[in-house]
């Protein structure tokens, strides 16, 4: 019989045993989480205080370095039980949609075909999923704490299938504004007789998640 209230303590709050893996000890999954949602706010925070997207994107990226070590190692925890890795892949995907971000808007920012005015409308859009996204994470960090005593089993995992859903449709709307972002590029390129220098700047379809 699967473990109820502490199968929903986990990846946030339940210490799993150590894995060997890449050389290096996970003993407390709740610090891996929460450093990918200090680390998706500090990149929202920039986002909007930051004017010029030059050194708004630097500023993006460098948080995101930063914290990118901790996306690596909760990715590598594999002994939770199933409804544990459900909360695992909800942080995991938020620590995605910052990696989607940081990585495409680089390119794009290098990117002839779009105009200054467009690099920072294309930057606040990233900015609010992410933020979406990570308003979600924080309502799953307060139902997996011991102090929602308020809540059986039952409502704990309702809400927690909701997030994962929720999270999981803003990871997939990042993809897609990733890729009409990227097409309009294409679009633009086809019609100079330049599709090379895109496909060299992103990668094919087939290449690229994007």
């Amino acid at each position: 019989m699967k473990k109820t209230i502490l199968m929903v303590c986990t990846a946030m709050m339940l210490a799993v045993p150590p894995t060997a893996k890449a050389q290096w000890v996970v003993t407390d999954p709740a610090n891996l989480a929460q450093g990918i949602l200090n680390s998706a706010n500090e990149i929202v925070q920039t986002s909007s205080t930051v004017s010029n997207v030059i050194k708004n994107f630097k500023e993006v990226e460098k948080v995101y370095k930063q914290g990118k070590e901790y996306y690596d190692k909760l990715q590598a925890v594999n002994n939770l039980v199933k409804d544990a890795r459900k909360v695992q892949q909800t942080v995991l995907m938020v620590g995605d949609v910052s990696e989607i971000y940081v990585n495409n808007f680089g390119k794009m920012m290098n990117d002839p075909n779009f105009s200054y005015q467009e690099l920072t409308a294309i930057g606040n859009g990233y900015s609010a999923l992410l933020n979406e996204s990570t308003q979600l994470l924080k309502e799953l960090k307060l139902i997996t704490t011991a102090s929602s005593l308020s809540l059986n089993d039952k409502e704990r995992m309702d809400i927690i299938d909701r997030v994962y859903k929720e999270v999981k449709e803003y990871h997939s709307l990042v993809r897609y504004y990733t890729n009409k972002n990227i097409s309009v590029s294409f679009l633009r390129a086809k019609k100079q007789g330049n599709t090379e220098r895109v496909l060299e700047l992103y990668g094919t379809a087939n290449q690229k998640y994007w």
